[in-house]
């Protein structure tokens, strides 16, 4: 993992102290399939079952430093997947904050929260969701005033009016759509929008019951 960070930081991916020490703290070999295990610390996107991929590192760290999360938030992680980036988004958030981990796909939400298991005090940081994403989880945004930040694993035709709406003033939005990374700040007078060109992602999908634990 030590030559997997150094080549990110390298690349200027790894700018900020606090995602250094979340990508050093979360292993990658933790959160894919045995028959991948050899390539766990190689700056590529992995297969890992149900026709889903742990994502490229390199893109991981740009969308997390997009995201800029910080001390005490409250996050909305849609596709949480294998649970890599929400461990480390729990791990920046720290003992106050709390991250929300949505996966449409059952057993990938099973497969994604037994990896976080083996990380006690992060997964205490954790609400996990078995369900559709395109509404948001409107009881929470409500109870806390709105999310901090909401980042999307998967690439969005559109970006649901929901995660719009249950995000506080201020806040920031990450999601890939077509072959870019968008960041949104939501501001009072409107949205500020920036598009990062350059990536490739699985498509964000839709319809499930829901199921949280």
């Amino acid at each position: 993992m030590d030559e997997l960070i150094k080549a990110l930081e390298a690349k200027g991916v790894l700018a900020s102290a606090a995602l250094c020490r979340a990508f050093a703290k979360v292993d990658r070999a933790h959160f894919v399939p045995p028959s991948v295990f050899p390539l766990a610390y190689h700056d590529t996107a992995l297969p890992i079952g149900w026709g889903q991929t742990i994502s490229q590192p390199y893109t991981v760290a740009f969308m997390l430093e997009l995201l800029a999360p910080q001390a005490g938030d409250h996050i909305l992680d849609v596709g949480s997947g294998s649970g890599w980036q929400t461990a480390m988004l729990a791990e920046m958030v720290g003992r106050r904050g709390k991250v929300y981990a949505i996966e449409l796909v059952r057993n990938l939400f099973e497969f994604g929260k037994k990896n976080i298991e083996q990380y006690p005090q992060l997964f205490q940081r954790v609400r996990f969701y078995c369900q559709n994403a395109e509404t948001g989880l409107p009881q929470v945004a409500e109870a806390i005033a709105g999310f901090d930040a909401i980042i999307a694993a998967a690439r969005v035709a559109e970006v649901p009016q929901a995660w719009r709406a249950q995000l506080k003033i201020g806040g920031r939005l990450v999601y890939p759509k077509a072959n870019a990374i968008y960041r949104e700040i939501k501001r009072e007078q409107g949205w500020e929008v920036t598009k990062y060109p350059g990536f490739v992602f699985v498509p964000f999908k839709s319809s499930a019951k829901a199921h949280t634990t």
